[in-house]
């Protein structure tokens, strides 16, 4: 089953200028940046205090952020629950008629397992699942 809650992304136009808004306005301080290529974004993780941010720029506009921003432009993106075992719980959800995006896990940020649930699941939020790190 899932955990705590990882992380909640956020779609963004600026990720350096993203960066330094979180920093100035909540004492947010980068932990980590990376180009995840097959997700089409950089992206930046931020703390504040025990709690994580994930900011994402587009790589491109064809690209899945990229599409989220032309149409609803920036904010919130993703919520995304850490789990011990992303595989089992996306057998779980598919086995209950749940709709997947994933039907397997895939690489995300920090080289950790990641798969994402579609919005029509959720009641219109994007959710991801995220191994423990």
């Amino acid at each position: 089953m899932t955990g705590t809650i990882h992380h909640v992304g956020v779609a963004v136009d600026d990720l350096d200028a993203a960066i330094a808004r979180w920093a100035a306005l909540f004492g947010a301080t980068l932990e980590h940046r990376e180009r995840v290529e097959d997700q089409g974004v950089e992206a930046a993780s931020l703390r504040i205090g025990e709690s994580r941010i994930e900011l994402l720029a587009a790589l491109g506009a064809e690209t899945p952020v990229g599409k989220f921003l032309a149409k609803r432009g920036p904010g919130l993106h993703h919520v995304a629950f850490a789990t011990a075992d992303v595989g089992a719980e996306l057998v779980r959800l598919k086995a209950d008629g749940v709709e997947l995006i994933d039907e397997t896990p895939r690489q995300g940020m920090f080289g950790l397992q990641v798969a994402f649930i579609h919005p029509e699941a959720t009641g219109g939020v994007l959710a991801e699942f995220v191994g423990n790190e």
